[in-house]
This record gives C-alpha cells, sequence and structure tokens, in this order.
C-alpha cells in the first residue's frame, strides 16, 4: 500500500544529524554543506518500485543541480533485518546503478526519520540557504503504474526557485511511495 508524506509545515527548520554513508568513511551532517544555497534531504530505499521507478532520473537531476548549488543527501531508515534488499551492499549497488552522486547515509536507530517526520521512500524535503524548508512533496508525476515520464519536474521546479532566492508556491503535491520499514516499536506515534 502506497503511503503519502506528511507535508511538515513549511519554513521547519532541517534537524540535525550525524550519519554514516552505507559504503564507509566519515559520518556526514548537514552542517557539511556550508556554502550550498540549497540542501536536499532525501529518504531512499533500495527495494521499493516507487524509489526504482524515478532512481535514474533522480540521480541525473541532482548531479545537474550540484553545479547550480544544491547539496543532496539521501538517507536510508529502512529496518534492513527485516528487509535485507535495504543494507549497506544492496545501498551501494543502488548508487552505482542510478548514478547517485551524494552521499546515501544509514539511519539504523530511525531517529533522523522520526525527526524529519519522513513517511514513505522516496520522501523529499529541500531547504533553502538559511536551513528551512522550501518544499516537501513528488520528483514528479511518475509512479509504478502510469507511463509519465520521470524528469523531476516537480523537484527542479522547486529547486529552480530557491536557488533563485524565491518560495515555492502551495499546493506542493505529496511524495507517494512504500512506507518506511520501522522497526517494531519505532513507529512515529
Amino acid at each position: 500500500m502506497a503511503i503519502a508524506s506528511f507535508m511538515v509545515p513549511l519554513g521547519t527548520p532541517a534537524p540535525d544529524f550525524t550519519l554514516p554513508p552505507a559504503g564507509g568513511g566519515p559520518a556526514v551532517s548537514p552542517g557539511d554543506f556550508p556554502d550550498a544555497s540549497a540542501l536536499l534531504v532525501v529518504f531512499l530505499s533500495n527495494h521499493c518500485p516507487y524509489v526504482r521507478r524515478v532512481e535514474t532520473a533522480f540521480g541525473a537531476v541532482t548531479a545537474e543541480y550540484a553545479a547550480k548549488g544544491l547539496a543532496t543527501v539521501a538517507i536510508c531508515s529502512n529496518d534492513a533485518e527485516r528487509y535485507p534488499d535495504d543494507d549497506a551492499d544492496h545501498l551501494c549497488e543502488q548508487a552505482a546503478r542510478a548514478g547517485f552522486a551524494f552521499p546515501y547515509l544509514l539511519d539504523e536507530s530511525q531517529e533522523v526519520a522520526r525527526a524529519y517526520k519522513a513517511a514513505c521512500t522516496p520522501d523529499f524535503f529541500l531547504y533553502d540557504a538559511g536551513r528551512r524548508l522550501a518544499y516537501r512533496g513528488e520528483f514528479d508525476g511518475a509512479r509504478p503504474h502510469n507511463d509519465v515520464p520521470s524528469d523531476g519536474s516537480s523537484l527542479r521546479a522547486a529547486v529552480d526557485r530557491v536557488l533563485a532566492g524565491e518560495p515555492v508556491p502551495e499546493p506542493h503535491t505529496p511524495s507517494l511511495g512504500c512506507g518506511i520499514k520501522w522497526r517494531p516499536g519505532n513507529e512515529p506515534g
């Protein structure tokens, strides 16, 4: 069953975190991108058909916008014990397959997903230069059950406005995807 984003209020500050990358190396925090004009935090997974439908286009869009001032970090918060396709090795395979050129982080405690109020994969949170939420919503209209081209049109329009220092007018279409795979007892209350 598909789950939609919770649609966190615009202007909400980006919660801080420090998480390890799936491929190893130093932990990553939002503060690691002080010169970025915008920060995109996206909750992804490897097994979800909604993510798989857009992952290659997402890799291309984020690479294109990195040169324009967008920093991107992806986070997998799924319970990898119950969903082994979302373990570190499989996330590294996904990153290579989809051309991800950004850190792909592991939120094993699921505390970061709870702090961001992430509901699904994919779930996009775009912050402005002041790290205030400017957009939360879909990547584009592509879904596993349709033939809409995955081009990132919704996210592109939002990033263009944020990079220009402009607000992203509502309404924002919620992202839709697989629900976060919470560990028993970790479900948001």
